[in-house]
């Protein structure tokens, strides 16, 4: 069985996703104090937000701006002769925009491909800034980059969120004989680990599941406030 690889995180550049402040949380669902210096609410905001009513623990896509649009608002918003084509992935907490950069040889040797992302970075980063706060202020969440030629691609900055959970005896053991068979170096990346060996053999499903969700979401939004 292939193996996804394991890369830790490279550290994002808050300054160049464009977001503001000290940095202590990531995008604007990120981990604070609450109002009063409490506890913070779900998602890391004010008490009373992030978490909807509804799909027990999670959050309600009435809870953010939508970002259906996205994928357009991009593509009319890029500049000309960056992208040949562009990848918008969007979830509760982040939007990751993967460009496949204009004018350069798919089949590009690798040094090479990574020198000119590596330029393409560089020189875009102002811009990019720019865009990305923008997008932030439209969408409410936090914009990462990366950029595509051939088979190599580069993501600059991208968040990772802490996710919290409880697992039963059976479900540990499954995590330590990843650790122990030196696929993950800890519990925390063998559930990562998880996580993305499930996405590449659950495509389809997952996809019909989100379909499903967001139909649920958009009549429960129809209906009478509360």
């Amino acid at each position: 069985m292939k193996h996804p690889h394991l890369h830790p995180s490279s550290g994002p550049d808050a300054d160049e996703r464009g977001q503001r402040g000290s940095g202590r949380g990531h995008g604007p669902h990120g981990f604070g104090r609450g109002p009063r210096g409490g506890r913070p609410g779900p998602g890391g905001g004010p008490e009373g937000r992030g978490r909807g009513f509804g799909r027990p623990g999670g959050w309600q896509q009435g809870d953010l701006p939508s970002a259906d649009d996205a994928e357009k608002w991009f593509a009319g918003r890029l500049p000309e002769g960056w992208f040949d084509a562009v990848d918008v992935t969007v979830d509760r907490e982040e939007i990751t925009v993967i460009g496949t950069l204009s004018g350069v040889d798919a089949g590009t040797d690798a040094a090479e491909a990574e020198g000119r992302i590596s330029r393409f970075r560089a020189e875009t980063r102002e811009q990019r800034i720019s865009i990305a706060q923008e997008a932030q202020g439209r969408y409410q969440r936090t914009v990462s980059w990366g950029a595509r030629v051939g088979d190599t691609t580069a993501l600059f900055t991208h968040l990772a969120v802490p996710v919290m959970t409880r697992l039963r005896q059976p479900e540990r053991a499954v995590l330590d004989t990843l650790v122990d068979a030196g696929v993950a170096r800890s519990r925390s990346d063998a559930l990562a680990w998880s996580v993305r060996l499930v996405g590449e053999h659950a495509d389809t499903w997952l996809a019909d599941l989100r379909e499903a969700m967001t139909a649920v979401d958009e009549l429960r939004a129809k209906g009478p406030e509360l």
